[in-house]
């Protein structure tokens, strides 16, 4: 068949008139910039209107659109409604607001459009200069090995992975009737939800998960965690995993890290610490004994995106045996096996430590914004968050209508507004109501939570743009709200 019989025009996604493409190219950094440099100036939160709902109902377009009305929808319809994480009182969930430079760092990242897996190319090297600076920031061994993922829930799904494989390797291939009995994994009942979709995924199964106690400070209970341990094995089951909260998502509190460490090394248990965000204080020297025994785990998940500020998506699981980690993943396949020479050889693909072979550059923006700001910066912002948590709990306690609900050992403030001579169902539906109304009324976007039964409001402090005053005025509003509910002055 002739060419001419197959196409009368080859294609090709690029466009025609580049210098229209980056006229527009540069308006889309303006309007971004100036988003970002007036994010104090808008409400936290704006409710997405009818107009911009319907704008996400289209049909799917079968024809071409013009880029500058395809812009115009995302500027009109999506940006004034999104998310808003970016702003100084927004401290919701645990949710870093990324930098104007880490969103640059994105774009380069997009247009190299590198597959991050496997090769011998830059944007591998870099990934592996990012884990072994995570290793030396998190005080792990050089000769660990690491791995960059979208987030906390898939870094603790592969450590999970690779403590299965320490207990019995033949999981891989036979399955989990290669157990004689039930694999029976331990952690908090205050472990991330995340931790349990991961045992339930890897197929250990919920029912396996030992909810162990807290005490009144939210920290697991050793002493019910030895009971537990040791009636399993009576039982006929094996234990072969303890999970370490250093910062639990309710409140912050932190696991005695040592004390987890003796007991896994007492009964051959893999340690794996969930350090999601509350890890990164580590890197500050007055509070690496409250982290003590982190260092020590088999393996370590936090995330960069939240505490570290960086843009999202991006996470890092550490693991102390690095062929262990390579063997719960490595299956060889002859189109991925290294050669000598070429694009085909370089470092050991990331493939071998991971599920994915498709695989973005998340470390371009991690590894520009450390050599851009340095661990100096980060040590500063995270001290700040931390002051600013301790003067939210201060002023909550200072209030007669407001009731501090928790201890605050990390950067996370619950409390609650109580004016007295209510239910603890009328708190927790007036709480609620207060929650509501300062998203509602674009003041601050704090989440919530139930301690012990009771609704609280929580206030999580991953904010670099967060100011004094923020937490002074979150304090006065809620105030301010809850008066105009009840009637009740304080």
């Amino acid at each position: 068949m002739k060419k001419e019989a197959l196409l009368t025009e080859e294609k090709t996604l690029d466009p025609q008139d580049w210098s229209a493409l980056n006229e527009l190219g540069h308006r889309m950094l303006d309007d971004l910039f100036y988003y970002l440099e007036t994010t104090r100036q808008r409400p936290v939160y704006s409710k997405p209107t009818a107009r911009a709902i319907a704008s996400a109902q289209q049909p799917l377009p079968q024809l071409p659109q013009d880029a500058s009305a395809v812009y115009d929808d995302f500027f009109t319809n999506v940006l004034p409604f999104n998310t808003n994480n970016i702003h100084p009182r927004f401290w919701a969930w645990v949710q870093g607001g990324g930098t104007p430079f880490g969103m640059l760092a994105d774009m380069l990242a997009s247009g190299l459009n590198a597959n991050v897996s496997i090769g011998d190319h830059m944007p591998m090297h870099v990934e592996k200069q990012v884990i072994d600076w995570s290793k030396e920031m998190m005080g792990f061994p050089a000769t660990a090995s690491g791995l960059l993922l979208s987030g906390a829930s898939l870094a603790n799904i592969t450590a999970l992975i690779v403590a299965r494989h320490q207990a019995n390797r033949d999981i891989k291939t036979k399955g989990l009737q290669a157990v004689k009995g039930p694999l029976t994994i331990y952690g908090s009942s205050e472990t991330h939800n995340c931790v349990l979709k991961g045992v339930e995924v890897i197929g250990i199964g919920s029912d396996n998960f030992r909810k162990v106690p807290v005490d009144e400070q939210y920290r697991i209970r050793t002493d019910e965690l030895k009971r537990m341990i040791v009636e399993d094995i009576a039982a006929g089951y094996h234990p072969f995993c303890i999970i370490g909260n250093a910062g639990t998502v309710n409140t912050g509190a932190i696991d005695p890290l040592n004390e987890l460490v003796a007991i896994a090394r007492e009964h051959n248990l893999w340690l794996h610490v969930d350090g999601a965000f509350g890890a990164i204080p580590y890197l500050l020297p007055e509070f690496a004994d409250r982290l003590k025994g982190m260092e020590q785990a088999d393996s370590l998940s936090f995330d960069f995106h939240k505490w570290m500020y960086v843009n999202y998506e991006a996470a890092c699981v550490l693991v102390r045996d690095p062929q262990l980690h390579r063997e719960a993943f490595t299956t060889a396949v002859n189109y991925l096996s290294l050669h000598e020479r070429g694009l085909s050889a370089g470092p050991d693909s990331f493939t071998n430590f991971g599920m994915e072979l498709s695989r973005g550059f998340k470390a371009l923006k991690i590894w520009m914004l450390l050599k851009q700001n340095g661990l100096e910066t980060y040590r500063t912002l995270i001290r700040q968050n931390l002051q600013q948590a301790q003067y939210l709990a201060e002023r909550v306690q200072f209030q007669p209508t407001l009731e501090l609900l928790a201890p605050v050992p990390l950067n996370i403030v619950c409390y609650r507004y109580n004016p007295g001579n209510c239910t603890e169902r009328e708190l927790n539906a007036l709480n609620k109501e207060i929650l509501m109304q300062l998203h509602e009324q674009g003041i601050a976007a704090p989440s919530y939570t139930l301690l012990n039964g009771q609704y609280a409001i929580r206030t999580a402090i991953t904010n670099h743009r967060s100011r004094f005053e923020d937490f002074e005025l979150l304090v006065n509003e809620t105030v301010r709200i809850g008066t105009g509910i009840t009637g009740i002055v304080g």
